[in-house]
């Protein structure tokens, strides 16, 4: 090779692998010249260090040149370029080009051979890059300098790690746009957030991510192989997703000397680095990673070229002198790059090859086609629009319109849409930059150039703000900064519990717990904002809980599940304690409390449950606790046990032992002797029913206290009867104070209201429950009606009204009787439209026989002290030990099969006992068949027995009373009013009777 001029100062190669500070001594070599040029491979890096030399030295003594941005100020000394843009018609005093190694690449190779070959400064020439360009360079510039330069730092090789596993500060390589994209997101969701850079993205937006990296706002960044061109930031660790690329003709492994330029971006300065795979990446070969490490690279043995020297006399011409073949051996043909493309496909244009007749056409045409494709679209797309900017630009105006630019502009001008869309956007204004960068292509150079700069800015925030919503965590990333700087934290909380830490809302405070607002974030999220709560509100907390510590006892309250609340918010559960009726308290997990504090606050509930014990189940807890001997001690306990309900059949004959006196100390317990069961009627309250089948729950431990306390409980607190779900067993039901028939449950306060007035029925005493046996007004006013249409009517209307079923009919008559003719008329039809008539073919219900000799039918009255109907009474009446019968006057009951003893007392004389009809829990045969008693006189001056005196067991008769009068007539009829205890005029809203009341008032009103 010929030509080159070697008396010219020094040209020197400064060579080695990355982190040698190679352009950091080329831009101090550049300041130290009164002039000078430098050409990078990126318009990132040419922004970057424009940047920066203009914050030493000043705007007006830089200009900055690429493809698609000129800031040329009047009088510049310095020249911040892109490899392809550099004015080499300019002279200088130094000249650099980074990267020189790009020599090799098949797309862009064949710039930096020229600039290699012809690029020179006049005092002083560096050439900065690889190793692997040693031989080529010494070979090709005679008398160059080279200078090798070691690494600052080791880099080694970490093996493959998952995505979630990656250290922080650790930048992930990938090949592609939406390869970064999908690792971007992947790691905000596990990680908190990465920043992305990119080598389409706009400077503007590539320095607003990588500064979010730099700042810690991230600790990842995913990229494409871009950050291998001179981008030095803080990166431990280098991982790659992919290690195969697609080179523009077919996908390929990278070599070692490509991972080697990439995976050293990890270290900097003295910070050693690592480098590995991760996702699906393959791993690396044993020789590559032992290349990578020591830096031994194959040397580069071709470099791509393409003839500089073009001749534009003719299209055919200017494509000819393109196709010149190389000069030597060293040089590889370029690909037929995207400006050749062009130019051959405009060519073809009739419209442009009548213009282009001239060499001033013809080096237009080759400007034109320079016009890079940033949009990547199809290369006749791109062909198009450059004809038509060609066809402007040799048109008498020889300027493109400002109409034309104005609205391409206009449609770009837009910041709304997703990623990709602001991406493309900004792919379209960089091409109008470079249009609107050329001087004379437009009208007004400075106000388009300002007014595409403007836009591309606008985009490129956008973009950039689109990125960090998209992947990056941005509460995540403040507390993390701030936490980093282990300062204190400021929080505020709202007054309906909102946490805000740092301007961040967080999460909100419930109780005395922190509850985070993570929305889906990342695992890291959750850890930073729990580090952050756990900073910033333990005073907060603390507070919270010397506030509950002198709580009143209103503002707690007990949940289904066993969780005990302060101010409707969970702060505490049961658990079982020594007893049911004495369970622990646990606080719940809370890491901002300490032992200290959870103390107090335990301390403080707990004594709020036992006072809710000792208030709600006060009947049992006195029992439990009464200091009580001998035989009613057994059944103090077997009534604790059982919730405050024992069956008497249960209590076997203990009861028949029980003295007066001790049924005194009972009753002063609480404690009722029913005929049927042994209760406390405080306990059937819906509060105590409730608070003691939440407390057996926790207390056998039952899984899910909630749903089981739903599931055994009655659909309305205290209902007097309810029907049993499936799988419901009896015991759990029993225990709330309910006696099981079959399936259904009834209340045994009203059970044993129910068993007096059978009693007192079948003994043809009057019932303290009011029977009303008149008809009801609406079937009177029915009847009377009916009456009145019959004798009207004559006998065609009584043939259909005998056909009416009287109850469900009733209103159809009266409402029949409303629009009948005044005189005559069709009566019949009248009645038979308003009334059903039953179906001939309907088959007859079987006749039920007349109820049994010495039966009584149950009056209905007595069904609805319980709420259930025909079918279940007589469930209930038979378990109780009645002979019922369905009779056609309805249910037909007689006294109990073989009356037992139920309770007694102390047992009597035989002769005593054996005349004594009448025990208690028995039910006596009705007053006409009972045997006429002579052994005493009857006494006609004791008043009638009524309520529970009437049902109470009669104690053995007293040695001094005297012989009972032998001619004792029957009993008055007539009760005493002065015998009953005297009725409070006020009922209890919880009293399980005060629904009876209430019952007899709206029978008598009806």
């Amino acid at each position: 090779m010929t030509g080159y001029d070697s008396s010219r100062p020094r040209i020197a190669a400064i060579l080695g692998p990355t982190n040698t500070g190679k352009t950091h001594y080329a831009m101090d070599r550049l300041m130290a010249h009164r002039s000078g040029m430098i050409g990078f491979p990126l318009r990132l890096l040419a922004r970057e260090n424009y940047d920066r030399v203009v914050r030493l030295r000043g705007a007006a003594q830089v200009a900055l040149v690429t493809g698609e941005e000129k800031i040329i100020p009047p009088s510049p000394r310095y020249f911040i370029c892109t490899v392809e843009a550099m004015p080499l018609d300019r002279p200088v005093a130094f000249l650099a080009v980074d990267e020189i190694q790009m020599c090799a690449d098949p797309e862009r190779g064949h710039v930096f051979t020229d600039r290699l070959l012809h690029a020179r400064g006049i005092s002083e020439t560096l050439f900065l890059g690889s190793d692997t360009m040693r031989g080529l360079i010494s070979r090709l510039i005679p008398g160059v300098e080279i200078q090798t330069r070691p690494r600052l730092s080791q880099l080694s090789f970490a093996g493959s790690k998952k995505l979630t596993r990656l250290p922080r500060r650790t930048a992930v390589v990938a090949f592609s746009a939406a390869d970064v994209y999908a690792i971007a997101d992947m790691v905000r969701r596990h990680r908190g957030g990465a920043a992305v850079v990119l080598g389409a993205l706009s400077p503007r937006t590539r320095n607003a991510q990588v500064e979010m990296y730099q700042s810690g706002e991230v600790d990842f960044l995913v990229a494409t192989d871009a950050i291998g061109m001179g981008l030095n930031m803080d990166i431990d660790h280098v991982a790659f997703a992919q290690t195969v690329k697609f080179d523009g003709a077919a996908p390929r492994h990278l070599s070692a000397a490509e991972v080697g330029q990439i995976a050293g971006r990890a270290g900097r300065a003295m910070n050693d680095g690592t480098f590995g795979t991760t996702a699906d990446a393959s791993g690396f070969d044993a020789e590559v990673i032992e290349r990578v490490e020591s830096h031994d690279f194959r040397a580069v043995r071709g470099l791509f070229w393409r003839n500089r020297v073009l001749k534009f006399q003719s299209i055919e011409v200017l494509l000819q002198s393109l196709l010149v073949p190389p000069p030597g051996a060293e040089f590889l043909r370029a690909r037929r790059a995207d400006d050749v493309v062009a130019l051959e496909t405009l060519t073809r244009d009739d419209g442009v090859a009548a213009r282009a007749k001239h060499p001033d056409r013809v080096r237009l045409l080759w400007d034109v086609c320079q016009i890079p494709d940033f949009q990547k679209i199809m290369p006749e797309a791109h062909s198009r629009l450059l004809r038509r900017l060609f066809l402007y630009l040799t048109e008498d105006a020889g300027v493109i319109p400002d109409a034309f630019l104005g609205r391409h502009l206009a449609r770009i001008d837009r910041t709304d849409g997703d990623i990709v869309h602001l991406s493309q956007r900004i792919a379209q204004i960089r091409v109008w930059t470079t249009v609107a960068n050329h001087a004379g292509w437009v009208s007004d150079t400075k106000h388009w150039r300002e007014c595409t700069r403007q836009i591309e800015d606008r985009l490129s925030d956008a973009l950039h703000d689109r990125l960090t919503q998209k992947f990056v965590d941005r509460r995540t990333a403040i507390l993390l900064s701030r936490l980093k700087g282990q300062s204190t934290l400021e929080a505020t909380v709202t007054p309906n519990g909102d946490v805000h830490i740092e301007g961040q809302r967080v999460g909100r405070i419930e109780g005395l717990g922190f509850i985070a607002e993570l929305d889906g974030a990342s695992d890291q999220a959750e850890k930073v904002v729990a580090i952050a709560a756990s900073k910033a509100l333990r005073g907060e907390i603390a507070a919270r809980a010397q506030a509950l510590s002198i709580a009143p006892d209103a503002t707690f309250s007990l949940s289904d599940a066993g969780d005990v609340a302060w101010h409707g918010t969970p702060v505490a559960h049961l658990i079982a304690g020594a007893s049911r009726l004495k369970p622990r308290v646990e606080v719940l997990s809370n890491d901002l409390l300490d032992e200290h504090l959870i103390d107090l606050v335990r301390t403080r509930v707990q004594g709020w449950v036992e006072s809710q014990v000792h208030g709600v189940l006060r009947p049992l807890a006195t029992l439990a606790e009464a200091e009580l001997t001998g035989l009613i001690r057994g059944i103090a306990f077997r009534l604790v046990e059982a919730g405050g309900t024992v069956r008497r059949g249960a209590l076997g004959g203990d009861l028949a032992h029980v003295t007066d006196e001790d049924r005194k100390a009972m009753g002063k317990l609480g404690v009722r002797f029913g005929v049927e069961t042994v209760y406390l009627p405080d306990m059937l309250k819906p509060a105590a029913q409730r608070l003691l089948l939440i407390l057996t729950a926790i207390d056998r431990k039952v899984d899910d206290v909630a749903a089981f306390v739903a599931s055994h409980s009655p659909l309305t607190p205290g209902q007097v009867s309810f029907p049993l779900a499936e799988g419901v067993t009896a015991e759990w039901v029993e225990l709330q104070g309910y006696r099981v028939f079959d399936r259904r449950a009834a209340r045994v306060d009203m059970l044993e209201r129910f068993a007096a007035e059978v009693r007192r029925f079948l003994r043809d005493e009057a019932l303290t429950t009011k029977v009303d046996s008149t008809q009801p007004k609406a079937k009177a006013a029915a009847d009377a009606t009916v009456g009145a249409i019959a004798e009207a009517a004559g006998e065609a209307a009584q043939l259909t009204l005998d056909v009416v079923v009287a109850e469900d009919a009733v209103s159809a008559v009266i409402e029949a009787s409303a629009v009948l003719p005044a005189e005559g008329g069709d009566v019949v039809a009248v009645v038979a439209e308003a009334v059903p008539v039953a179906s001939e073919d309907a088959p007859a219900e079987p006749e039920k026989p007349a109820a049994p000799q010495g039966a009584k039918i149950l009056p209905p009255a007595l069904m609805s002290l319980l709420g259930v109907g025909a079918d279940d009474t007589r469930a209930i009446l038979s378990t109780l030990g009645y002979r019922v019968t369905d009779a056609r006057e309805g249910l037909a009951v007689q006294p109990k099969k073989n009356p037992k003893k139920r309770f007694s007392g102390p047992k009597r004389p035989p002769q005593a006992e054996a005349t004594t009809p009448h025990v208690e829990g028995d039910v006596a045969a009705p007053r006409a068949e009972r045997p006429a008693r002579s052994d005493r006189p009857k006494r006609t001056d004791r008043p009638q027995r009524s309520g529970e005196q009437a049902d109470r067991p009669r104690g053995p008769r007293s040695e001094n009373r005297g012989p009972r009068p032998e001619n004792r007539g029957p009993r008055p009829d007539v009760r005493h009013e002065s015998a009953k205890p005297a009725r409070r005029n006020e009922v209890d809203p919880d009293s399980p009777f005060a629904v009876l009341k209430n019952w007899g008032k709206a029978k008598t009103e009806s």
